[in-house]
């Protein structure tokens, strides 16, 4: 909701060195306002109250309508309409574990343009790519109080490994604050070590309640950046620039009109000082988060020791 945004605080300062993260852009927006999800039936049972069907004695050319699929009007209900669409284009399908589903194709050719662009941009910016594991030391995730306690309804762990019991609980990539935080405390030795500027492209984990494709699901698909600098009028910049990138590839590549602005205290990132926002106006009136960028200030850094 609009109600819910803040310009930008660009006089705000905190203590360094800061640790900033700005995450996903478009692959697993948040929606403010949860939506029901219809039960996970195959898209295509879903759609046979919506066949135009004929009669068998009827003449074989007047049967051009069989199996042709109807999309209910937008202005009639939203829900169906947006379903109908993605089942139609054939951009994904629902998985076999409630609340996932399958990127087709179409879907998929849709993602890697997302990534084509935004590449160049990060690189443009100094960010390099890497990869961190999608297994998390539970222990990890406690380190950050406001943290674990955003997260811990989200989290899915695993208890059992080579059919033994685990020494120590491991969580599910949620989200890599944690793990990457551990790896600066590696790699930042002196302030000659910053800036230090990484991006992982990657799949993460959240069980959620109620799901719906693209828009929230078990598991997605996501860009995260992380950013480690030596004081926090950089951090502040890099939070600001990376905000500005998303609202342009909105704008000027997937034809996405935003409002971008300041999360509420409320709404801020756990762990974060600062979340910064571009918000897309759905077609019934709801708005949804479509990408953020976090100034995280020393929460992380401290809590992991980074020096």
């Amino acid at each position: 909701m609009v109600s819910s945004l803040r310009l930008p605080s660009l006089t705000s300062l905190f203590s360094s060195p800061s640790i900033l993260r700005p995450p996903p852009l478009l692959c697993r927006p948040h929606h403010h306002h949860k939506l029901s999800f219809p039960p996970p039936l195959p898209l295509t049972a879903a759609f046979s109250s919506q066949t135009t069907s004929a009669s068998t004695t009827e003449n074989p050319k007047k049967q051009t309508n069989q199996d042709q699929k109807v999309i209910t009007p937008r202005s009639h209900d939203f829900n169906a309409w947006y379903l109908d669409i993605i089942a139609n284009a054939e951009l994904a399908d629902y998985g076999p574990v409630r609340g996932t589903m399958v990127i087709r194709p179409y879907g998929y050719a849709i993602w890697e343009a997302i990534q084509d662009y935004l590449n160049v941009k990060f690189k443009e910016t100094g960010h390099s790519n890497m990869y961190f594991p999608q297994f998390i030391p539970f222990s990890f995730i406690e380190k950050e109080a406001s943290h674990v306690e955003g997260f811990s309804p989200e989290l899915a762990l695993v208890t059992i490994g080579g059919g033994k019991e685990l020494e120590e609980k491991l969580v599910v990539r949620p989200t890599s604050e944690t793990i990457v935080n551990h790896m600066f405390t590696q790699w930042i030795h002196s302030y000659r070590d910053l800036p230090l500027m990484v991006n992982q492209w990657a799949n993460v984990t959240r069980w959620e309640m109620r799901t719906k494709p693209f828009v929230r699901t078990l598991e997605f698909l996501w860009q995260e950046g992380h950013t480690a600098h030596a004081n926090p009028e950089e951090a502040e910049k890099e939070a600001l620039q990376m905000i500005d990138v998303y609202t342009k590839f909105a704008y000027e590549h997937a034809a996405i009109p935003v409002i971008a602005g300041r999360k509420s205290k409320a709404e801020t990132f756990a762990g974060a000082d600062r979340t910064y926002t571009i918000e897309a106006m759905m077609g019934d009136r709801k708005a949804l988060q479509a990408g953020t960028s976090h100034n995280l200030g020393q929460n992380f850094s401290r809590a992991f020791g980074t020096q």
